[in-house]
């Protein structure tokens, strides 16, 4: 079987030139890789009525740097599907199905699909969709070998403190405590979420852990055994 890592790419960095080049370049170096990109200053309004500015500009970075990128939302060729929150959030949904069978072609073809977080409910309507939870779910889908949530944070810390590794057990704890909180508690939760339903492994951090095995925050589905 292919050996996938999914790449998640998130926030502001993606409107930073010189980060995404560099992104770009490394992720050239890291095998088989599906990529789900998140927003962006650019990215409102269902990504501009599906314009996907953001997928564009990652696409473009990445072909420039040598990889063979091919631009997707979850909307082409049925690749996710979505069912509508409750509760008033709008056009705005949580992934039901990941069409892992064309993300498996596409790999296989050569090419890196680049996914952008949009995908249909079950009557086509699109629903913008949370990006790390888009990465989960295809990760959990690809039985990825590593997902790797990558942003300009070195990992997740405590107490100012970057850790190595932290149990999934123990995220709900730290974000009660405050201590994750916004986009960070986001990530571990959908972290947990993936290695929940599929993915091997986790890490959370900065550019280094596209290109080093032991950089950033791992996410483990159990808490470590004392010696």
């Amino acid at each position: 079987m292919l050996t996938v890592r999914v790449v998640k790419l998130g926030g502001n960095e993606l409107d930073r030139p010189d980060w995404l080049a560099t992104c770009a370049s490394a992720i050239k170096s890291a095998g088989p890789v599906v990529v789900v990109h998140g927003g962006g200053k650019a990215v409102d309004a269902l990504s501009r009525r599906l314009g996907l500015p953001i997928e564009k500009r990652v696409v473009a970075a990445l072909r420039r740097a040598g990889v063979d990128a091919v631009g997707l939302s979850g909307v082409d060729g049925g690749l996710l599907t979505a069912r509508q929150l409750a509760g008033g959030f709008g056009q705005v949904g949580a992934i039901t199905d990941v069409r892992a069978s064309l993300l498996h072609s596409l790999l296989l073809a050569g090419l890196t699909p680049v996914v952008a977080p949009v995908a249909p409910d079950d009557q086509g309507t699109p629903l913008n969709v949370n990006a790390d939870d888009a990465a989960a779910a295809v990760a959990a889908a690809l039985r990825a070998e590593e997902l790797l949530f990558v942003s300009d944070v070195a990992g997740v810390a405590v107490g100012g403190v970057p850790q190595p590794s932290l149990a999934a057990g123990e995220i709900e704890t730290l974000i009660d405590r405050g201590v994750a909180t916004n986009g960070m508690a986001a990530k571990l939760r959908a972290a947990a979420r993936a290695l929940q339903t599929g993915a091997r492994a986790v890490r959370i951090g900065d550019l280094e852990v596209l290109t080093s095995r032991t950089a950033g925050t791992r996410i483990f589905t159990a808490a470590p055994q004392p010696a």
